[in-house]
């Protein structure tokens, strides 16, 4: 478990230097203090479910790649169209609006 709160801690230091922020700010930014924020990057103590969300809302970190260091494949939905059997694509077209207008009603 060791290692794996230590690489957890070495993403999120690698993000937040990317982002320009200090460790303070993070800290901050997540609600904690300093040194508990500190001991985290370190591998020391671990973040609760809570916290990780916070990671994600406000640091725009990905969960998976946070945790796992492994990031989403991305989706083009072009290439999904064009895989498509001829006489599917009007159906998937209609799919991608119909989710498309449900993700933007939700945000």
């Amino acid at each position: 478990m060791n290692i794996i709160l230590k690489e957890i801690g070495e993403r999120l230091r690698t993000s937040r230097k990317s982002k320009g922020l200090t460790q303070a700010q993070v800290a901050d930014m997540l609600d904690m203090s300093c040194n508990f924020y500190g001991e985290i990057e370190r591998g020391n103590c671990r973040l609760s479910i809570e916290k990780l969300l916070l990671v994600h809302q406000r640091l725009e970190i990905d969960l998976t790649y946070l945790i796992t260091g492994e990031t989403a494949p991305s989706i083009n939905f072009h290439d999904i169209i064009s895989d498509c059997p001829k006489d599917k694509v009007f159906d998937m077209e209609q799919i991608v609006r119909y989710a498309s207008h449900l993700y933007r009603k939700d945000n």
